[in-house]
């Protein structure tokens, strides 16, 4: 018998006053309200007046009744074994009998109910929830039918293995074979839902595909959303349930490669998502390799402008660079904190972020669209087949580079940059011919085509690098900075981008020309706007980067620093610009070292302010948050981080500065941030002043070095990489007194560098700081020798000889000869590794004299045999070298 329930009116009324209430923004009025509601909750019936405001009274506003509902699943959520069984019965009928109502926020908040009680086990105690919402698919009223499906969906999402269990009878079997019906529904809106919501339950079946399994059934719809729909499906079945879509997969890439060439272009990026997700998976080589020479040239095509992207880029206004830019083309930035590391002999700093080059030379389309899906989609499957690529591409490529049309040969233009990472190889011998080529096109008339020529350019940077500079570096060099000072603002800001590869890339073979590099990045400050600027900045710090000391000469700080510090004075200090321009003097600052002492003053005092500033406005919002913003704390790091590059460029002179502040103390403050970036610029400051002036840093190491300690967390990598150097750096300093601090440090260190997969920077900083605490603590370095030696002898092999590598291997040196039995319990291999990295840095006299002791000492332990099988594992040049040097 059906439960029979009715409110009392005056019941009725409190609670609609009370939901009422609860809407007002006063937060006073609404912690009376949630008082009120949990006091109501000792009532057994409160629940049924708000599934009766929720479902029955619809003379109420659609908010005040979808709150109604949303209060009663808090309830369920908390309480619903305390409901009373004529309570639960009552909603569960009422549930039901109105998911089909004719207000989607009704039907949407009646879903959330359903959900939220069968996801409390319910499903077994409410047998008739999934054949009840089966049924309603059934129903003419599309509102009923949308309201089911969803209220379907989300049960398969919150209970899917209870679903495909025998504890139910496995309803999925029955489920799916009833959506299946709506592949052929005669409503389109009905199809279009069947394809949005059928997806999550095919992909929880463990028997799948299910029978009668058919989704090309909607594959031609005519209904654009039904096709998207399909695809989309089929991109999730590929991430979730590759394995069975493999018998299909024929099929499946011959219907995407329609679909991605779909009049209707949501459905074609919908569709060339497939094959971005189709390269990530392992077996792409095997399926794709037969369908190349349909796909390729279908991703190409896909490359090309729109008649609609030329509108929205303005693809027609050549000249714009006096129209200012509106805030919004100027996306954020984020300011990526100072991390220490090494250099290496084959490949300069060593770097463990991603590239910056993605694709992405039409930027103010900020949406993904099908031309940036295509080219990303070619580079990923570049990358993946690498040359066998080409005979796919370069009959395209030659075609389309030569066009008549602009916007073909710009979409050529792409797929050469697009390829340019996975295909480098075979490319080379293409590439005296194409360089030229596409230098010329930097003077194309079209600003799209130069843009886009700028970019691919770039990706070819690192081999017009490896050329003699007169061939192509040269002349790209000089196109280039013409660019920079392009009349259209798209071009100047792709100019600047590629150009700071280009600097990445050839570093010290730009100082010939830095006069004229100057002179044109230093005119372009008067010619851009605020967006291009920003950008500008980088290309000047990133060039301060490339050729350091270099930079520093009167004549080219003469033309360089004036503008800088004119915008510097212009500047706010809450003004977020501050950060790009803060970031390229902290280059400047280190390339130019004694030269940038005329303006270092001002800059230093800045810096200190806006730490203090920052520092004082968190302490206000932690005491009282609802009166004080919290600071923008990248002010903070960045400010840091220049301050980093002052102490590195200007060494002992930034001594006086240091003396007259108070940014010890800050520094304290900045080292227990919570916040990893700010801890992390605030360690790498510290290792840069101890090595600038360590007289006013000394004082506080009793301070500084537990926390150093406990940062010792490879949980934050760039935390723990900076805190690892800084006491490098602080045990060179302290010398034998750095011996009370060596057990806050060591243990974790050691383990560190024993730690599998910890990132290279971090195990050569590791390596390298207990090498310096044995350099000047042997004896309490010396006895975990054994621990260590062999994750450290690989560690170093490959950084370039300087000041900190020569400390590290002293300090190893003296380690093992206060206990060579460390090193003799080590197997021959790895003390051949040692004696390789070894012999790479000979750095004078007294390395001699310790190898002399260390070799001879080794080789009279282990006896004259042993010594001979060992050495006869060297390879010939070692052994020459070893035995000139130290006559073993």
């Amino acid at each position: 018998m059906e439960y029979e329930w009715k409110p009392d009116e005056q019941g009725l009324q409190q609670i609609l006053q009370l939901l009422k209430e609860s809407q007002s923004p006063d937060t006073t009025i609404q912690r009376t309200v949630q008082q009120k509601l949990e006091q109501l909750n000792q009532y057994p019936d409160f629940n049924n007046y708000l599934i009766f405001v929720l479902t029955k009274l619809k003379s109420e506003d659609e908010p005040t009744r979808s709150l109604s509902g949303l209060i009663l699943k808090n309830n369920v959520k908390a309480h619903f074994q305390n409901f009373p069984n004529g309570v639960t019965d009552f909603i569960k009928s009422e549930c039901l009998n109105n998911i089909g109502d004719s207000s989607p926020l009704i039907r949407a908040t009646v879903g959330i109910l359903i959900t939220t009680i069968a996801s409390k086990g319910e499903l077994q105690n409410w047998p008739d929830l999934l054949p009840k919402l089966c049924s309603l698919l059934d129903s003419e009223d599309y509102n009923t039918c949308e309201g089911a499906f969803g209220a379907l969906q989300k049960i398969c999402e919150d209970s899917a293995e209870i679903l495909d269990s025998d504890v139910l009878d496995r309803p999925l079997n029955i489920m799916i074979p009833k959506f299946l019906q709506f592949f052929k529904h005669s409503s389109p809106k009905i199809r279009y839902l069947y394809s949005q919501h059928q997806i999550r339950p095919l992909t929880l079946t463990q028997t799948w595909p299910p029978p009668h399994f058919n989704l090309f059934a909607l594959a031609g719809d005519e209904e654009p959303e039904v096709r998207k729909n399909v695809c989309r499906a089929l991109v999730m079945l590929l991430e979730v349930r590759m394995d069975r879509l493999l018998p299909h997969m024929h099929n499946i890439v011959e219907y995407m490669l329609q679909r991605t060439q779909d009049q209707d272009e949501n459905v074609a990026l919908e569709a060339c998502e497939f094959w971005l997700t189709l390269a990530e998976q392992p077996i792409c080589k095997d399926v794709l390799i037969r369908h190349l020479p349909k796909l390729i040239p279908v991703l190409v095509n896909g490359m090309k402008y729109s008649d609609i992207d030329i509108i929205l880029l303005k693809g027609d206004v050549e000249e714009d660079e006096t129209i200012p830019d509106s805030e919004q083309d100027i996306r954020p930035r984020f300011h990526r904190s100072r991390t220490v590391a090494q250099q290496h002999d084959e490949d300069g700093i060593e770097e463990e972020e991603e590239d910056d080059d993605e694709i992405d030379d039409d930027d103010t389309i900020s949406d993904w669209n099908l031309r940036k899906c295509s080219a990303a989609a070619l580079d990923v499957l570049a990358n993946v087949y690498r040359d066998e690529l080409l005979p796919h591409i370069l009959p395209l490529l030659k075609e389309l580079l030569f066009h008549h049309e602009w916007v073909v040969k710009e979409s050529g233009i792409l797929v050469l940059g697009a390829i340019a990472e996975g295909c480098m190889q075979g490319m080379i011998p293409y590439l005296p011919e194409l360089i030229p080529h596409l230098i010329q096109c930097l003077s194309d008339k079209k600003a799209l085509v130069r843009s886009i020529t700028c970019w691919t350019l770039s990706r070819y940077a690192h081999w017009v690098v490896s050329q003699p500079p007169d061939t192509y570096l040269k002349p790209l060099m000089t196109e280039l900075l013409k660019r920079i000072l392009d009349s259209n603002k798209r071009v100047q800001e792709a100019a600047c981008s590629a150009f700071a590869t280009l600097e990445e890339e050839a570093c010290t073979e730009l100082v010939p020309y830095l006069a004229y590099i100057l002179d044109t990045l230093v005119f372009a400050f008067s010619k851009y706007q605020h967006k291009n600027l920003l950008i500008l900045y980088d290309a000047i710090g990133t060039l301060a980067d490339s050729v350091g000391h270099h930079l520093n000469k009167p004549e080219y700080i003469q033309m360089l620093m004036p503008p800088l510090i004119q915008k510097w004075n212009m500047l706010k200090d809450e003004d977020k610009d501050l950060f790009p321009l803060l970031e390229c003097l902290s280059s400047v600052a280190t390339a130019l070292q004694s030269g940038f002492l005329p303006y270092c003053e001002p800059v230093y005092q800045r810096c200190v302010n806006l730490v203090q500033k920052t520092l004082a406005q968190a302490m206000l919002n932690n005491a009282q948050p609802d009166q004080y913003e919290a600071p923008d704390k990248d002010f903070m790091i960045v400010a840091l981080d220049l301050l980093s590059g002052l102490a590195e460029g200007l060494g002992g002179n930034i001594e006086q500065l240091v003396a007259r502040s108070n940014i010890l103390t800050l520094m304290y403050q900045c080292m227990q941030d919570k916040m990893p970036e700010v801890r992390q610029s605030s360690f790498a400051l510290l290792g840069d002043l101890t090595k600038a002036c360590f007289q006013h840093v000394k004082p506080c190491i009793a301070d500084f070095m537990p926390i150093l300690g406990t940062n010792l967390n490879p949980e934050f990598i760039s935390v723990c990489n900076n805190a690892t150097w800084a006491i490098g750096e602080i045990s060179i300093q302290m010398g034998i007194e750095m011996q009370p601090y060596i057990p806050m440090v060591l243990h974790q260190l050691v383990e560190i560098i024993n730690r599998p997969n910890t990132p290279k920077t971090l195990l050569e900083n590791t390596a390298i700081t207990i090498g310096r605490l044995g350099y000047v603590c042997p004896q309490e370095v010396a006895p975990m020798l054994q621990q260590f030696i062999r994750p450290w002898c690989t560690s170093l092999r490959n950084i370039r000889d300087n000041e900190e590598k020569d400390s590290a291997f002293r300090g190893i040196c003296t380690m093992i000869s206060v206990n060579p039995s460390g090193v003799i319990q080590v197997r021959l291999f790895d003390f051949r590794s040692y004696a390789d990295t070894s012999s790479s840095f000979v750095t004078g006299y007294l390395m001699i004299i310790y190898f002399l002791q260390i070799l001879h000492g080794f080789k009279n332990q282990v006896g004259d045999e042993n010594w001979r099988r060992f050495s006869d594992q060297f390879p010939l040049p070692l052994k020459e070298r070893l035995a000139a040097f130290y006559g073993v």
